[in-house]
């Protein structure tokens, strides 16, 4: 009978098995399918994405910084092959200017991208957190004047937890004196008296 229930139980982690890949299946074809009429724009906008995101990491580097010194060292140092001429002077300034406005598009597009993953997480957070409020999530797009009205909410809670001696549920440093007095942590609960070691 054991041999039985055994291969029953079997057969049926198959089928299951198997409706698990038909189902991951099924969803790389209908990821397939929403990628297939994606613009020439979505394409050049993900390309970028890619790039600024290698290019950040890429220019972010001491590598980087060493090697921008290097040439500006170079270039002083042939200020006086050049006689110190304008077009010596033009190709640093020109070089520069170039550089730097190439640069930010990639800070920014980095730049938003991350202020994006951590408003998410945030939201995320947020959403999970039992007595959070919800409505904080997708704050950045409230008007300035809501989130004027929540940083003054902020503003009284920070104050009251002041006067509570910073501690959440209200207690003040005083009351919390006593508890740890009495052998409780800052959670309440009894903490174990660890006996003394001699030396």
């Amino acid at each position: 009978m054991c041999s039985c229930e055994a291969r029953i139980n079997a057969a049926s982690g198959l089928r299951l098995a198997d409706q698990n890949i038909i189902t991951i299946e099924t969803q790389k074809e209908k990821l397939k399918q929403q990628e297939e009429p994606r613009g020439f724009l979505c394409k050049v906008s993900n390309a970028f994405r890619i790039a600024a995101r290698h290019s950040s990491r890429l220019l972010g580097s001491a590598w980087t910084f060493a090697s921008a010194v290097l040439i500006i060292v170079m270039w002083g140092l042939t200020g006086p092959i050049f006689h110190y001429s304008d077009t010596w002077q033009l190709i640093i300034n020109t070089g520069t200017t170039i550089v730097t406005f190439l640069m930010v598009f990639l800070i920014q597009n980095t730049q938003n991208r991350d202020a994006k993953a951590a408003h998410l997480k945030l939201d995320e957070l947020i959403r999970a957190l039992k007595g959070a409020r919800n409505q904080l999530i997708d704050l950045e797009k409230l008007a300035d004047e809501d989130l004027t009205n929540l940083e003054k909410q902020f503003e009284l809670v920070r104050k009251k937890a002041e006067r509570n001696g910073n501690d959440p549920r209200g207690k003040s440093r005083a009351n919390r004196a006593v508890h740890a007095s009495k052998g409780e942590n800052i959670f309440g609960r009894a903490t174990k008296t660890l006996p003394a070691t001699r030396t």
